[in-house]
């Protein structure tokens, strides 16, 4: 009996030594799954932080653009009145009308100078001029024709100019482009 004995305790102490092992093989298994999760719910921490951090930087800006470019509606409102003024004063000053335009012509002239000055207090500027290269970022080509000694995408003719509001294209000019 005392053989068997030693042969029981010696598994027992086997089978102790193989349980005490896989149960810190368990809980080192555990801690490593545990560390994972962890690690997982640190980024996605980490990315909805960001996530949330770049919304607030988008609505803080389209709140400071909304303020900035407040007037924007009646400023192009006001645009349409000064091309009509252009248009009168360009008809005014026909040959056909020459003897009883002066004054109306003076008239339009002080208009358009205040329209002009309010619009440059505001940073309001326009641009594109006979002779400026077609740019479609800038202009909008209404027609294209040929002609002879200009330069391919040349603007022709002006029917409305552009206006930039700051940094903003808030109307593109209208123009006869050259045939490319």
């Amino acid at each position: 009996m005392s053989v068997k004995t030693e042969k029981e305790k010696k598994t027992k102490k086997t089978k102790h030594k193989k349980n005490k092992v896989s149960r810190e093989q368990q809980l080192e298994k555990n801690i490593e799954e545990l560390t994972l999760q962890l690690s997982e719910m640190e980024d996605k921490h980490v990315r909805l932080k960001a996530e949330f951090d770049n919304f607030r930087k988008r609505k803080e800006k389209e709140i400071i653009n909304l303020f900035r470019y407040e007037g924007e509606d009646v400023i192009k409102n006001m645009l349409s009145i000064a091309d009509d003024l252009d248009r009168m004063k360009d008809a005014v000053d026909h040959p056909e009308h020459k003897d009883s335009s002066d004054s109306i012509k003076k008239g339009m002239d002080l208009i358009l100078q205040k329209i002009h000055k309010l619009f440059e207090e505001r940073g309001i500027e326009s641009f594109c001029e006979v002779g400026d290269i077609h740019d479609s970022e800038l202009h909008d080509a209404l027609m294209v024709r040929e002609e002879e000694g200009k330069k391919e995408n040349e603007i022709l003719e002006v029917f409305e100019k552009g206006y930039k509001y700051k940094d903003r294209i808030i109307r593109h000019a209208k123009v006869v482009v050259k045939k490319a």
